[in-house]
């Protein structure tokens, strides 16, 4: 195979200076699919060799490559076409034709259609990856068409061809973006409703009511301590979990602490430590008495969360409409307590923790869907690989509405994108060279050593296989970018020692520009951040505490979920306008928690919080107010007040209103001060 070119250049470039870029550079409308509006890019037409001595130098070329790929030329001659290009201030080349390929001019001109899209935050566009406008309807439906494609196997050494052939893709003209029915006047308190709605606090209600009794029912004890709880007092508890997350403290109980610099006064307002801790140990999803036992019929791993996956799921699902660009990845959930499925990764920063796969939103963040790992099947038969199964479960109901999704290299398989093909999605991911159907021809041991920027690459009518080096050697499968596209996208300058700016190319701005690279992983590069949007702005402020329950991890996940989208929902709902009553300049999601989560306390006061208000607002007697010391018990217990201070004191008297026992003497005026 040749990886340089002699007696002839890999591109014919046009003439790029300051006062022809008016012709040539095309308007922020119509840049390359899915890449940044603000981008800006030329056709470079295939040039025919002119003399017989370039003739024989492609023959003997196409010689030494004759498997079915094109190269790009040597790092000399990409570096030359770099600088070339950072003169005349151009940031994308496209390539509109194969390079090894000869092709008569008049053909070439009809066969190359390169029409371009909007950015894939424009949610009404019908500009396509492809122009048909000289195309017949019989041509256009026999490109789109792979179910006689399908059947053929991709492993078949006729399976791949060159990179000559035109691709289609549809227009996206399905309904995007958010779903409700909310005016201006709606807050935050009701776009989180639209994805975690009031029944779902009062499922939480009813089995925490329950799963009290059953436990003490079991035990063979009353709790004292413990009452049934109502809807206020668990929208209040969850208002407290939220802000828990902003003024994150090491330990639960400090939240309540004496401590006028550590404890929250609101917190003592709301509800006291100790009922805190009873409905945080009483907090229950399922009616534990029907939950199956592992082996029988109809036994669920997540039987303890499934009443709530099977209403947020469809919540997040119809409240946003998702847009044509969609991404597909994995985030991880931290984790202390025991289940089986949790995942020990020692390369990610996270090591030990829970696996959700995601479809999310490329531009917002959005959350679409979400899909729990519970570990390997139990079925005989393997039907597909995991992430075969994964792609086609969270993508359920996309069917034929010609989106574009971007995935790992965990993912992208021949297989799957001839799948998504044939339901009418288009793809773009890494992949694994060694997996099935990949290009025998572009695998590491034939490919051979490749300089930086150079790539080759192999086509099935949409399907296109790409290898390239960038920092490392990367393999690609697409089905939404046409081959013989390359991109040089505008890097940092680099600076030395002494502070002086050098860089290999550099235009008139001081920008360099980086490693020529093919569409697909262009638009990989400027796709594939949904889900790391979504979880940057979910590890913000965590939900919950940490517990040995492995299920309230997905339960205060999806809550923080929710609230995410909801937040995502209302800035775009309302063009960043916020809130009436807000007063800030911009409303961030810092605010949107906060204001939530006084939303949903309200002015909740426990029992005990009105008794700690009257007993703050009356502490110069505490008696005329029922707060005496009496015997509280036989058996003495630790003293508050000195518990407090750091001290260990015993004592069977105390305060029975506050329920709390004191030691005789100076703790029983001091702690009710």
């Amino acid at each position: 195979m040749a990886t340089a070119r002699k007696g002839r250049e890999l591109f014919t470039i046009l003439e790029t200076s300051a006062d022809t870029e008016s012709t040539t550079v095309c308007d922020s409308q119509d840049s390359p699919l899915n890449l940044s509006a603000d981008v800006k890019w030329f056709e470079i037409p295939y040039r025919k060799p002119d003399s017989d001595e370039e003739d024989e130098v492609r023959e003997e070329e196409d010689g030494e490559g004759e498997n079915g790929f094109t190269s790009t030329a040597a790092a000399a001659e990409t570096a030359d076409a770099a600088s070339f290009i950072a003169g005349g201030g151009c940031n994308i080349i496209l390539v509109t034709g194969s390079n090894g390929i000869e092709h008569d001019e008049e053909e070439y001109a009809e066969d190359c259609y390169y029409s371009t899209s909007t950015n894939c935050s424009d949610t009404t566009s019908n500009d396509s990856d492809i122009d048909f406008s000289d195309l017949e309807e019989e041509e256009r439906r026999s490109f789109f068409s792979f179910e006689d494609d399908l059947d053929e196997d991709c492993t078949s050494p006729d399976f791949w061809g060159e990179p000559d052939q035109v691709i289609s893709i549809e227009p996206f003209s399905a309904v995007s973006g958010p779903q409700h029915s909310l005016g201006d006047d709606a807050d935050t308190r009701d776009y989180f409703r639209i994805l975690f709605p009031d029944s779902l606090f009062e499922h939480m209600v009813e089995q925490t009511n329950n799963y009290a009794l059953y436990r003490q029912r079991r035990s063979g004890k009353s709790d004292p301590h413990w009452h049934p709880t109502d809807v206020r007092e668990m929208k209040a508890y969850v208002g407290l979990n939220i802000l828990m997350g902003i003024n994150q403290l090491p330990d639960t109980g400090m939240y309540w602490a004496s401590d006028i610099f550590i404890g929250n006064a609101g917190f003592k307002k709301t509800m006291t430590a100790r009922r805190f801790e009873k409905l945080t140990q009483y907090l229950q999803l399922c009616d534990r008495e029907s939950e199956p036992v592992r082996g029988e019929r109809g036994y669920d791993g997540l039987f303890k969360i499934r009443p709530l996956l099977d209403v947020v799921e469809n919540t997040m699902w119809d409240a946003y409409m998702p847009n044509r660009c969609l991404t597909i990845d994995k985030c991880a959930i931290l984790m202390k307590g025991r289940f089986s499925p949790t995942q020990y990764m020692p390369s990610k920063p996270l090591r030990k923790g829970l696996t959700v796969w995601m479809l999310c939103d490329s531009r917002s963040g959005y959350c679409h869907r979400a899909k729990i790992y519970v570990g390997k099947s139990n079925e005989d038969e393997v039907v597909a690989s995991l992430g075969y199964r994964v792609v086609t479960s969270l993508v359920r109901g996309l069917e034929g509405q010609y989106h574009h999704l971007f995935m790992d290299s965990f993912f992208t398989s021949v297989p799957l994108l001839q799948r998504l093909l044939r339901d009418g999605l288009y793809a773009c991911g890494p992949t694994q060279p060694g997996r099935k159907g990949y290009p025998e021809v572009l695998r590491p041991r034939n490919v051979g050593k490749l300089s930086q920027g150079e790539f080759y690459q192999c086509q099935r009518g949409n399907l296109v296989a790409t290898v390239t080096r960038d920092v490392k050697v990367v393999s690609c499968l697409s089905t939404n970018s046409a081959p013989g596209i390359v991109g040089i996208s505008p890097g940092r300058q680099h600076r030395d020692t002494d502070g002086e700016g050098e860089s290999d190319s550099m235009d008139s701005s001081g920008l360099s520009f980086g490693v020529p690279r093919p569409l697909p992983l262009l638009l990989y590069q400027e796709n594939m951040r949904g889900v790391n949007l979504c979880d940057q702005l979910r590890e913000c402020y965590q939900v919950g505490r940490p517990c040995k329950k492995w299920w309230r991890y997905f339960l205060w996940f999806y809550v923080n979920l929710c609230i995410v989208n909801a937040y995502i929902i209302l800035r775009e709902s309302r063009g960043g306008t916020p809130p009436a009553g807000f007063n800030g300049k911009q409303f961030t999601q810092r605010h949107f928690r906060v204001r939530l989560a006084q939303q949903l306390i309200g002015d909740y006061q426990g029992a005990r919080g009105m008794e700690r208000a009257a007993r703050k607002r009356h502490a110069d007697s505490p008696i005329e107010y029922g707060h005496r010391l009496e015997r509280m018990s036989e058996r003495s217990r630790r003293c508050r007040n000195c518990t407090n201070k750091g001290l260990r004191h015993e004592s069977v008297f105390g305060c029975k209103i506050c329920n709390v026992h004191l030691c005789r003497g100076g703790c029983f005026s001091e702690f009710h001060k």
